[in-house]
């Protein structure tokens, strides 16, 4: 009995519920942090889907702005709302029958525009500067005489002025080359294909009154990718945590292993 061994081993079991209640409560947060990405994930292109409409330009009419062949996502928005400077989507027969075409509004119903004033387009007595025109390239390659835009009509050209067909081949139409603003089905916010990004806004226009603000997709986007992170992030807990507390229990076993 002299021999007998008073050491004692540490249990297996020991600090075991604090590490399970710790766990659960992670799984928790983690399973919230998921259901909240798929919200705000889904969340973001169904708010995509209702805002915007993609489309392919399929002419080199708004270049460098546009190029053939990008695709573009353009805000739904009414007629109403578009403002000098802005590339809007219409649709017009007298122009291209049964065809949606993409330019860009240089003036508003009540405008006079005219071309070319030191190479410059001039709207109301004020010349434009215009970045978004290929370099060294005119406003206009041809003078036109000053016209007077109806209310409720818009002046459209395209940023490729050499050989778009825009307000300037239809001068001799009833409407003088304008269009109606309820023709506009939507306004072009980003060149998403190849990726340009969003566009500037033109800050020539500001004399003239006030431009138009970019559309949501800043938004869209940062919600998308929050999103995509929460829930990639709350899936790839669950391995983790398996892993660490496999982790742990091997250690705890060495552990206990070693007191003799």
């Amino acid at each position: 009995m002299g021999g007998e061994s008073t050491t004692r081993t540490a249990p297996r079991s020991g600090g075991t519920g604090t590490a399970a209640s710790g766990g659960r409560l992670g799984q928790r947060l983690f399973g919230v942090a998921v259901a909240l990405g798929l919200v705000l994930f889904l969340g973001g292109f169904g708010w995509a889907a209702l805002s915007y409409r993609p489309y392919t330009v399929p002419t080199s009419s708004m270049t460098p702005t546009i190029d053939a062949g990008n695709r573009v996502l353009a805000q739904r928005v009414d007629g109403g709302e578009v403002r000098r400077g802005d590339v809007v989507v219409f649709r017009d027969n007298s122009w291209v029958t049964g065809s949606d075409v993409v330019k860009r509004v240089v003036a508003v119903g009540g405008d006079t525009v005219s071309c070319c004033t030191d190479g410059k387009l001039t709207v109301n007595g004020k010349q434009i500067e215009e970045p978004y025109l290929p370099k060294g390239t005119l406003a206009e390659n041809q003078n036109f005489a000053t016209v007077t835009v109806p209310k409720g009509r818009l002046f459209l050209l395209g940023d490729e002025r050499q050989g778009s067909l825009d307000s300037t081949a239809h001068l001799t139409d009833a409407a003088k080359g304008t269009v109606a603003r309820t023709a506009v089905i939507a306004r072009v916010d980003a060149v998403v294909f190849p990726w340009k990004g969003g566009l500037k806004r033109p800050t020539g226009f500001e004399a003239l009154g006030a431009l138009s603000q970019p559309g949501p997709l800043a938004t869209i986007e940062l919600l998308i990718v929050v999103g995509a992170v929460l829930v990639l992030g709350g899936g790839a807990y669950g391995p983790i945590a398996k892993r660490a507390g496999r982790s742990r229990a091997r250690a705890a076993r060495a552990e206990a292993a070693g007191v003799r």
